[in-house]
């Protein structure tokens, strides 16, 4: 049997929605072979709200976590999830820039708190993830704020806004870009855009109108690897990731009263 193998390069969220273990589910979903290695290793605390805690991994046991998957199994593609030091970001490009291997970089930096807003967690990291990500980057899918804080922008709110942000993240190396409007743009389509250098591509879906979202993120940027990894150029991995993120929400639930997932399975229905 020949399976396609992939590596996220990610945290570990304790409540099972986003990072590596959303990442895993997707990558079983999709039909290929998932592996990790663990950055950072986020709790959520039931007594204040939810209020996220980051713990985050030594270099050196990310270094071997790699050294297993890369040097010891072999990749058809990678991604990353959240680098919560720039030191682990140093280290995560060096190992980038010495892969041929398709590269997706999924720059995660927002929480969302209970009060609706976001804040950035590793305000410092931008910089290095502008110097040591994308510039190897096959793919980048940040969402409006993170496109904002890579971008040098004060706030994206429109699409206009967006295309001139995504011109920005390709001048710094990355050679296609994916900002994830979602339901954010005026309007009742659901707006994600691909710039690819030159041209610009628009996908489109359904608003869904359900505030358990959790992991969507994380989800997107796996799919689209697990797609690329088996051959799929990048438009039509985004297109097929559109579709699927679209249904997953569909069928996303509670689990608390703070947080609630994707349906991964939703994936297999389509």
């Amino acid at each position: 049997m020949s399976i396609k193998k992939v590596l996220t390069i990610a945290g570990s969220d304790t409540s099972g929605g986003a990072g590596i273990q959303a990442d895993l589910k997707t990558f079983q979903e999709r039909g290929v072979y998932g592996m990790n290695a663990l950055t950072v290793i986020v709790t959520m605390d039931p007594r204040n709200r939810w209020a996220h805690k980051v713990f985050p991994i030594e270099v050196s046991v990310i270094k071997e976590q790699i050294d297993t998957v890369i040097n010891g199994i072999g990749v058809d593609a990678l991604k990353t999830g959240m680098l919560p030091t720039v030191e682990i970001i140093e280290y995560v490009g060096s190992v980038l820039k010495n892969l041929k291997n398709p590269i997706v970089i999924d720059p995660v930096m927002v929480c969302k708190v209970t009060s609706g807003s976001t804040k950035n967690l590793f305000p410092e990291n931008v910089d290095a993830m502008k110097k040591y990500l994308l510039p190897y980057a096959t793919v980048v899918t940040p969402n409006l704020f993170e496109a904002a804080e890579l971008a040098g922008m004060e706030r994206i709110d429109t699409i206009e806004e967006a295309k001139k942000a995504a011109k920005k993240i390709c001048d710094l190396g990355a050679k296609n870009v994916v900002i994830k409007g979602r339901k954010f743009f005026a309007g009742d389509k659901s707006v994600d855009i691909l710039y690819d250098g030159n041209n610009f591509e628009f996908f489109e879906s359904e608003k869904i109108d359900t505030e358990w979202n959790h992991g969507a993120g994380c989800t997107f940027s796996a799919s689209i690897t697990a797609e690329i990894a088996k051959g799929a150029t990048v438009s039509q991995a985004v297109a097929t990731t559109k579709k699927l993120i679209a249904e997953a929400l569909k069928q996303s639930f509670k689990l608390n009263d703070y947080t609630g997932p994707l349906n991964h399975k939703a994936f297999a229905l389509k």
